[in-house]
């Protein structure tokens, strides 16, 4: 095999930080951390540019970036959901709220890790 036929298995991060779909999942990391400050509907309009584009990006790196943000935007809602319902339960939805509020930070923070290496989650 020759040199010139030698085509890397993965290419170069740094030229993935020009696709546009790259560009989409890093508004979308955005929207999610906003989200802890506006009320969520952030969440809500990263969750539906998810949907929206996910044609776009299927069969490329950045799609597992599109389902880790539609995973954290469900599993957040979810368990949010839960905690908000059981603050009643002497104070035990408290808890649940603040470890949905770490899970979701933590998932914010390793995907957008991710994406800026030009990695997949």
């Amino acid at each position: 095999m020759a040199d010139q036929d030698f085509i890397p298995a993965d290419p170069d991060p740094v030229n993935r930080r020009s696709d546009p779909a790259r560009n989409l999942a890093v508004v979308v990391y955005i929207l999610q951390a906003l989200a802890f400050f506006v009320g969520g509907i952030t969440g809500l309009v990263g969750v539906i540019i998810n949907y929206v584009k996910m044609e776009d990006v299927r069969g490329t790196w950045v799609e597992s970036h599109f389902r880790w943000q539609i995973r954290t935007f469900w599993i957040g809602l979810l368990w949010s959901v839960v905690g908000t319902v059981t603050i009643p339960l002497m104070g035990f939805g408290i808890l649940v709220l603040v470890g949905v509020a770490v899970w979701v930070i933590y998932r914010v923070v390793k995907g957008a890790l991710a994406l800026n290496d030009g990695k997949t989650v």
